[in-house]
Parts: C-alpha cells; sequence; structure tokens
C-alpha cells in the first residue's frame, strides 16, 4: 500500500504545492497529491499549477491573512525555480484550470 510520502515522492510536487492545491479544490490531500500529478504531467501543467498557487494568494490576501499570503508566495517561488518553463510566462487561464479539474474528478470518480 502506498503512503501519502510515496505519493508525495511520486507527483514531482512538494509538500507544500499539495496542500496549495487541496486548498484550491477544498480536497483531502491524498486526491490532490493525485491531481497535482495529473495536472503537472499534462501540457503547460506547471503554468496550471502556478494559476491554483496564485489563486491562492489572492485568496489569503482578501481574506487579509497576510502570513499565509507570504507562505504561498515563497512556496510559488520555490515551485518556479524548480519549473523554470514557468519563468516569464503567464499561468493558465482559471476556465482552464477549471475545466482540467473538472475533467479529472470526473473521471475519478468510484462507479456507484
Amino acid at each position: 500500500m502506498l503512503t501519502f510520502d510515496d505519493c508525495v515522492a511520486l507527483c514531482d510536487l512538494t509538500e507544500e504545492e499539495i496542500a496549495a492545491i487541496a486548498e484550491h479544490e477544498h480536497l483531502p490531500m491524498i486526491v490532490a497529491a493525485e491531481l497535482g500529478n495529473y495536472l503537472i504531467h499534462g501540457p503547460d501543467g506547471a503554468l496550471r499549477v502556478k494559476r491554483i498557487i496564485l489563486d491562492d494568494v489572492t485568496a489569503a490576501n482578501r481574506a487579509g491573512d497576510v502570513r499565509h499570503a507570504l507562505t504561498l508566495k515563497l512556496v510559488l517561488r520555490h515551485f518556479v525555480e524548480r519549473h523554470p518553463e514557468c519563468k516569464k510566462r503567464r499561468p493558465a487561464p482559471r476556465r482552464v484550470v477549471s475545466e482540467t479539474v473538472r475533467q479529472f474528478l470526473e473521471t475519478t470518480q468510484p462507479a456507484a
């Protein structure tokens, strides 16, 4: 059986980046790790994850949670350093990220 740490090691994202995805999509961390793996290995995946982290920064600023916003900015900086394809490129549009997440969640829903 895979542990959460195994999933983190397999998905090319840090635990903090996975936490940002979990926060953005209101998912458990293990599901966010799977989603993150799906996103990062898809077309323009790094730009989609970048959009998610940026959205989380915006939400934290709007909520007045300056400390969390700064933490997320550090997560974003580390992410962009590890994914140079993000440097000097705009993040994916929100609608593209939303559509990709919706498609992922639809395909991973257990059969009733």
